[in-house]
């Protein structure tokens, strides 16, 4: 069988030593109306993508067990088209493209096969198996870089809006706010108290002025969430200061028997500060 195997392969390599110019011609062609002159590949990268895969096509077919798909020659193939995709979705490149563009190089070397009378029937059928999984495992290459690509941007998104949903200022020295916008969920919670700890833990705070006005709506999960962090704040050392409590706010905390007995509040933003600049011992003035 590794006789047949070889006897494939060594068939297949010098078809394409035969044909090497009008599959590479038709590769490129191909490449050049997908891509060439795109912001994804230019017109000299689709001839240097289409000479380098011929290489190392050459080089898998030349290799101990070409069959292998554990051997150094069949990965460093897919790590050429897992590289070439990262490369064209970075760039804005679609994957169904790529994956296309994959397709019609199997057909060309399928197609330069029907041309070759000399094949012998076993050959063909190790040829046929041969590229059917050679292209099967690049594909999957492919989408792998689609997907590792994809998870790390949805990382970068989910870390930026960790950072633009708790912009956490110092003010003064020991002084933090919080402004809180929008609706407090159980996970936006985590991510809030889990930066606002590290913060007051970094930065020694004294205190933390947590301005509540963006918040449109509260019912009993979201003020057990302020609860919470009140709580947290507290229990690091720190004063908390809860600042723009809106009056259809407050009617609802009441109606929730919300007790914020022992939680310092102030009107705006502006007054929780000075409340926090008091208890430092910090002499606020304005300006004559």
């Amino acid at each position: 069988m590794a006789d047949t195997k070889a006897l494939a392969t060594a068939s297949l390599r010098e078809q394409i030593k035969r044909h090497v110019d009008n599959i590479s011609a038709a590769i490129e062609k191909e490449g050049q109306i997908m891509f060439g002159g795109s912001s994804v590949m230019n017109r000299d990268e689709v001839t240097d993508f289409t000479n380098e895969f011929l290489e190392l096509m050459v080089a898998l077919l030349e290799s101990k067990n070409p069959f292998d798909d554990a051997a150094p020659a069949f990965h460093a193939l897919e790590i050429f088209f897992n590289n070439l995709s990262r490369k064209n979705l970075v760039r804005g490149g679609r994957i169904e493209d790529m994956a296309r563009y994959i397709q019609f190089i199997q057909k060309t070397f399928l197609g330069s096969l029907e041309e070759d009378r000399k094949i012998s029937f076993d050959d063909m059928r190790n040829i046929l198996m041969f590229l059917a999984n050679l292209f099967n495992e690049i594909t999957l290459s492919v989408f792998q870089a689609y997907l590792e690509t994809n998870e790390r941007t949805i990382r970068a998104q989910r870390e930026e809006l960790r950072e633009t949903s708790t912009p956490i200022t110092e003010i003064w020295d020991g002084v933090l706010t919080l402004p809180i916008i929008g609706t407090l969920d159980s996970s936006r919670t985590m991510l809030v108290m889990e930066s606002l700890l590290n913060r007051i833990a970094s930065d020694r705070a004294r205190a933390v002025v947590m301005d509540v006005t963006g918040v449109r709506s509260i019912d009993s999960q979201v003020s057990h969430h302020l609860i919470q962090m009140v709580r947290a704040i507290q229990l690091m050392g720190a004063e908390a200061i809860l600042t723009g409590i809106r009056p259809e706010i407050a009617r609802a905390l009441t109606n929730l028997n919300i007790d914020l007995g022992n939680v310092t509040t102030r009107a705006s933003l502006s007054d929780g500060l000075k409340e926090a600049f008091r208890r430092m011992g910090v002499q606020v003035s304005a300006k004559s």
